[in-house]
């Protein structure tokens, strides 16, 4: 199966798109043990038995590297651990590290997402054009590769909405994922932007290539909701597209309508809620 097999055998075989963040903030996890290794790995391994006991998944899972990073070799430890437990119950791993380098250090960067953490697709930045991508690409062509176009924060049109040549620079960066098109490469597309989105897809769609798109920003960066539905069911691939949600289901247990649960039964709460939200 290359990328975009797997994306589409597992939203069917899930019954989902969504991609659920594995962020660990040690503040928000409300159980302790004897590392932050173990804090870390335990908080997860109770929500992975919990989504296995009641037979509700994500379509995938994402990993992202700085919030491992920040709590030194524990942390990466722990990354290494998580990756590991989610693989092994059959889950796809997006590595989400938002790489952006050339030659020899791209090469190394892709060889230590891929082969020393085992992912099966990786964030990257477009910044220094295709010799940042292609030493993935070229590399490791079974894996994913999204590549940031328009990114969900709000400054993010300081840069990726300039014009150029008459159209926005992230219309531009997506005509060039289309050049540089593998199959496997992808796309961020933020959910707070959801007319840029649907800019995104629509150029995506006209090329007559699948090109999957990771969404982050709903929850609570406060994407709009049903317009992301819209635009997914209005796509030619919805099951290719994976809508990241990451707080708002790891730390579920601290919203109100959750508070009688358990933080691994809120969670799994809020991704059937998700699941059933935006269908598959």
């Amino acid at each position: 199966m290359n990328y975009c097999e797997l994306l589409l055998y597992y939203s069917r075989k899930n019954k989902s798109i969504v991609c659920m963040g594995l962020d660990p903030v040690l503040e928000d996890i409300p159980i302790k043990k004897e590392s932050v290794r173990y804090t870390i790995v335990a908080f997860y391994e109770g929500i992975l038995n919990k989504c296995l006991q009641y037979h509700i998944y994500p379509a995938c899972v994402k990993p992202n590297y700085a919030f491992y990073a920040q709590y030194g070799m524990e942390g990466v430890h722990a990354l290494c651990d998580v990756i590991t437990m989610f693989r092994n119950e059959g889950f796809p791993v997006i590595l989400d590290v938002k790489r952006g380098d050339i030659g020899k250090t791209a090469t190394a960067y892709a060889k230590e997402a891929f082969e020393f953490f085992n992912a099966d697709a990786v964030t990257l930045s477009p910044y220094l054009g295709f010799d940042s991508i292609k030493p993935f690409t070229s590399n490791y062509p079974e894996k994913g590769f999204y590549v940031l176009v328009k990114t969900s924060n709000k400054s993010s049109s300081e840069i990726q909405d300039i014009v150029v040549n008459n159209e926005p620079l992230y219309v531009l960066i997506a005509k060039k994922i289309v050049e540089w098109y593998t199959p496997g490469i992808g796309a961020v597309a933020g959910a707070t932007f959801p007319q840029q989105l649907n800019d995104i897809i629509t150029v995506f769609e006209s090329s007559g290539k699948d090109i999957p798109l990771l969404i982050p920003g709903i929850g609570t960066q406060g994407g709009d909701m049903e317009a992301i539905i819209t635009i997914l069911n209005n796509s030619k691939n919805k099951g290719l597209h994976r809508v990241n949600a990451s707080s708002s289901i790891n730390y579920a247990y601290k919203e109100s309508q959750y508070q009688s649960k358990k933080y691994d039964e809120a969670a799994v709460e809020a991704l059937k809620i998700l699941n059933e939200t935006l269908g598959y």
